[in-house]
C-alpha cells in the first residue's frame, strides 16, 4: 500500500513491479495503468484475471496516551487478510479506437484494536472500495497516443468505538465519479514515455449512526439513532514514467510519482439529526488531518524469454501523515518494498503468473496532543496469481 489507504498494486504486473508498469504496459492492465498504450498492443481482446491477497502485520504500540493518563502502554492491533479479485480487459481496435475496463479496489483501510485505549477511536475503522473504470484509446499519428477514462467507484464504509462512557456505531456507502487521462510518447521501438494524471475523488459516504453516551458532567444523554456523513478523499495522483528496452529484451522503467494527500485536510462526521449538543461535540467534533502531497519513486525491471518473463520492482514512498494527527486509525509510516514476480506463457492464448511485494514500514515515534510513543510492525506482503486470455 501507497502512503496512506491507497492501494497502487491492482495486477500481478504492478505487484511484480512495484507498479512502475505504466510507461511499458502491454498486458490487459494497461486499460487501468496507462490506457493510452492500448493503442500500441496487439490487435486482440486480452483479459486478466487477478487474485490478490494482502496481509497487515498486527501492529504494536508502546507509549502513553494523554487522555487516559501516563500509564505505559504495550498493545497491538489486529492482524488484517484481505483477498482482492480484480479484471482488466482491452478490445481490439475498433474504428481506431480501443477500449478498455478495469474492476479494481484502489484503496481501502482495515485497522481494528482490541485493547484499550485505542478500541476508544478504533475499535474497528475499515473502508471498503470498488472501482469501475472504463476508458477510451485513441491515436494522434504513429507515436503518439492519448486515453480518457471514467471512474466510478462504490465506498463501504465502518466505524466502532467503545469507551467507558460512550459507543459508536456507523456504517454507510456511497457512489462518486472521477476521470483519468493518458498520454504515451513512443519516440522509438526501445524508448517509451508516459504521463498519467488520476483525478481527486471526494467519498461521500452517507450511511446511519447509532451514538450513546454517559457524561461525566452532563449525565446519560438520549441516545442517537439517525444520518450520518463523511467524507474522505481519494487523492488526484500524476505518473511521469519513461522505459527502456534493450537488446536481450531487458525493460527497465523509472516512474516519478506524486500523490495529492493534502486534499485530506481533516475528518469531519455530520449527524445531521442530532440536536443534543453535547453528543455533537463528543461525536461530531472536526478531526485535524492536514496531510501533506507525497513523492513515490518506482523502479521495475522485466526480462522476457521464450516462454517466461521475470520481474522485480522497488519502491521509496513516504507518509502524509504529520506527527501531530497520527492516531490509532492510521499510524502511517515512510516505506521500502521490494517485489518479485514470474509469468509462463502455456500456449499463444493463455499465460499464468504469480507475483509477490513485500513493504517494510519504518517504526514511527510519535510525540503529539495525544499519543508519546512508537509504532513498529506495519509490514505489508502483497501475492498476486493471475490468468491472462488473448483471443
Amino acid at each position: 500500500m501507497a502512503g496512506g489507504y491507497k492501494i497502487p498494486e491492482t495486477s500481478l504486473n504492478a505487484v511484480a513491479l512495484g507498479a512502475a508498469n505504466v510507461a511499458h504496459s502491454t498486458r490487459a492492465d494497461a486499460a487501468y495503468y496507462n490506457p493510452a498504450n492500448m493503442i500500441f498492443m496487439e490487435n486482440k481482446n486480452i483479459m486478466e484475471l487477478d487474485l490478490m491477497y494482502i496481509g497487515l502485520e498486527n501492529l504494536n504500540f508502546k507509549g502513553t496516551v494523554s487522555s487516559t493518563g501516563l500509564t505505559p502502554l504495550d498493545i497491538n492491533g489486529e492482524k488484517e487478510n484481505f483477498l482482492i479479485p480484480t479484471l482488466h480487459y482491452v478490445s481490439p481496435l475498433i474504428d481506431g479506437a480501443r477500449f478498455g475496463l478495469s474492476i479494481v479496489a484502489p484503496a481501502g483501510l482495515s485497522k481494528r484494536w482490541n485493547s484499550a485505549p485505542a478500541v476508544f477511536t478504533a475499535k474497528d475503522f475499515s473502508l471498503k472500495l470498488v472501482e469501475v473504470n472504463p476508458s477510451i484509446a485513441l491515436p494522434v499519428g504513429d507515436d503518439f497516443a492519448v486515453a480518457l477514462g471514467i471512474r466510478m467507484v462504490y465506498t463501504d464504509g465502518i466505524v466502532n468505538s467503545a469507551s467507558p462512557i460512550s459507543s459508536r456505531d456507523m456504517t454507510g456507502d456511497s457512489i462518486d465519479f472521477g476521470y483519468n487521462l493518458a498520454l504515451s510518447y513512443k519516440p522509438s521501438k526501445e524508448l517509451e514515455f508516459a504521463i498519467i494524471y488520476k483525478s481527486n475523488i471526494d467519498l461521500t459516504v452517507n450511511g446511519n449512526a447509532d451514538l450513546t453516551l454517559n457524561h461525566p458532567t452532563f449525565g446519560l444523554r438520549e441516545p442517537y439513532i439517525g444520518d450520518a456523513t463523511v467524507a474522505v478523499p481519494l487523492p488526484a495522483l500524476l505518473n511521469v514514467a519513461v522505459a527502456y528496452t534493450f537488446a536481450t529484451k531487458t525493460t527497465v522503467e523509472f516512474v516519478y510519482e506524486i500523490n495529492y494527500w493534502s486534499s485530506y485536510k481533516d475528518l469531519d462526521f455530520d449527524y445531521q439529526g442530532s440536536i443534543d449538543p453535547v453528543i455533537n461535540a463528543a461525536f461530531g467534533a472536526v478531526i485535524a488531518k492536514n496531510w501533506k502531497d507525497t513523492n513515490v519513486y518506482r523502479f521495475g525491471i522485466t526480462q522476457k524469454l521464450k516462454k517466461f518473463t521475470f520481474m522485480a520492482g522497488l519502491v521509496i514512498d513516504e507518509t502524509p501523515a504529520p506527527q501531530s494527527t497520527v492516531g490509532f486509525e492510521l499510524p502511517n509510516s515512510d516505506s521500502i518494498s521490494v517485489s518479485l514476480g514470474a509469468r509462463y506463457q502455456l500456449n499463444e492464448k493463455i499465460n499464468i503468473g504469480l507475483s509477490a511485494l513485500y513493504s517494510k514500514r519504518d517504526d514511527r515515534t510519535i510525540n503529539n496532543s495525544e499519543l508519546s510513543g512508537e509504532f513498529s510492525n506495519a509490514d505489508i506482503l502483497i501475492i498476486s496469481a493471475a490468468l491472462e486470455y488473448r483471443f
